[in-house]
């Protein structure tokens, strides 16, 4: 037994399909899906209903002892079996959007007329009158009773079934069934359902729905594990930040102090569950994962490869942010003023994160040099106005060798440049300056300018 409880959403379908197809791996003969669900998205409600039409290899058993509306109704029709408890409410199904203006309403005319033949099939694949189904989603169609006049059957149909019947005199037409009526969306109690033949019976406990279906009781559940707790708690909007927060602290200290260290360590842990949580929770793919890659490489290429800060750098921020943007969507493209808002609830948490992250990094590096211990030395120290006078040659000791320097030599970092140190070009160790760079011992450098006895390098 596998409990499908609350709004269908992206989320939640991704963790019922899971624990279905765990269900499937135990060679199980019955799945019995306990529906107690006010409906939800009608994308995943179509995945739920894909899955259970794709399970030929068990048995699969509906039961509603609450109430299956919407989407939850649909899920329902296309079990091989349906149980409902006598007072449980089955149905109305009818599509709605939210409008930009946040009212909502029904969708148009062709929307729902998509909808209508899909429900048809799954009721028709399910062995159940397809007009009392499409009832469910169409408000406007009114479906009666007809039985056949010689073996008895009973059918049923709408008008617009009827009326292009080509057997419709076999039938005797009987009255319509009242629950269909016109601008009213279908809806069932369990013991009206299994009166019409939409449903295989009523039971008011799992111990009779056992009793029904002839399987033994207690029935093993497949209860909410650690699992599936955790990618509930990881797609918390809050921890969403938090996890950005401190993913992208990490991975700034990183890339300013290159290696392994403990910054790209908790960087890879930070964003590893962010996208973790994000397969598991149905939003994401390798396509979100592979975007966020190019975007540190970008960024990555920024730093180390093209001095200053230009395009390769905006690109990979934007990578970075539309990568965790998508990872996190419900829908590929917003198509009401719901998804809209959940678009833009995404954005923010991304956007929120990088602000935070960077105010106290910005904070961080200020008072990080009053820090004991190697905190202390994260933050680069200014340079001291000796290191950037331009005294003339006669005021300052002379290097040998620094007035053979030109513009385009290829030298090698001798001290740590913070921006200024010691280089060697040749055989001469030379007093040189960056742009403003640090740049790490034994480090390949250019002379890029000369003036007087000052000598400006770059990394190569």
């Amino acid at each position: 037994m596998i409990e499908l409880e609350g709004v269908i959403t992206p989320l939640s379908g991704a963790i019922w399909q899971r624990k279905f197809e765990q269900a499937q791996q135990q060679n199980v003969d019955t799945i019995i899906l306990r529906i107690d669900s006010p409906g939800g998205y009608l994308s995943t409600t179509l995945e739920l209903v894909d899955m259970l039409q794709r399970a030929d290899e068990v048995r699969t058993v509906a039961y509603i002892d609450q109430e299956a509306i919407s989407g939850a109704a649909l899920t329902a029709l296309a079990a091989d079996e349906i149980f409902l408890a006598a007072d449980a409410r089955f149905g109305d199904a009818g599509l709605i959007v939210e409008g930009d203006d946040s009212a909502f309403r029904y969708a148009d005319a062709k929307a729902r007329s998509i909808l209508v033949a899909q429900v048809r099939t799954i009721a028709e694949t399910a062995g159940r009158p397809p007009a009392l189904a499409e009832a469910m989603v169409d408000k406007d169609s009114v479906v009666f009773e007809a039985t056949h006049k010689e073996d008895g059957r009973r059918a049923f149909f709408t008008e617009d079934e009827w009326v292009s019947r080509k057997d419709a005199d076999q039938w005797n037409r009987g009255k319509p069934v009242f629950e269909s009526k016109k601008n009213r969306f279908l809806t069932l109690s369990g013991r009206r359902a299994a009166e019409l033949g939409l449903a295989n019976g009523n039971a008011a406990s799992p111990r009779e729905l056992a009793e029904a279906i002839g399987v033994q009781y207690p029935v093993e559940k497949m209860e909410t594990g650690v699992l599936d707790t955790t990618v509930v708690i990881l797609n918390n909007p809050l921890v969403t930040g938090l996890l950005l927060i401190v993913g992208l602290g990490a991975l700034l200290f990183e890339l300013s102090a290159p290696g392994i260290s403990i910054g790209g360590i908790l960087s890879t842990l930070c964003f590893g569950a962010f996208f973790w949580s994000r397969f598991l929770g149905g939003t994401a793919g390798w396509l979100e994962v592979l975007l966020f890659l190019l975007g540190l490489a970008f960024i990555a290429m920024e730093i180390f490869v093209i001095p200053g800060f230009g395009i390769a750098g905006i690109s990979g921020i934007g990578m970075l942010v539309v990568s965790l943007v998508m990872a996190s969507r419900h829908v590929l493209v917003p198509e009401s003023a719901r998804d809209l808002e959940q678009l833009g609830v995404s954005v923010v948490t991304v956007l929120a994160a990088m602000a935070v992250c960077a105010v106290l990094l910005l904070a961080f590096m200020s008072f990080s040099q009053n820090l004991p211990g190697p905190l202390g030395r994260i933050a680069l120290e200014p340079p001291t106005a000796e290191e950037l006078s331009f005294a003339p040659a006669a005021a300052v000791p002379q290097e040998p060798g620094w007035a053979k320097i030109q513009e385009g030599d290829l030298g090698r970092t001798l001290s740590a440049l913070r921006p200024s140190g010691k280089a060697q070009f040749g055989e001469d160790p030379v007093d040189v300056v960056t742009e403003g760079d640090f740049v790490d011992p034994d480090q390949p450098i250019r002379v890029v300018k000369r003036s007087g006895t000052r000598v400006v390098v770059r990394p190569v």
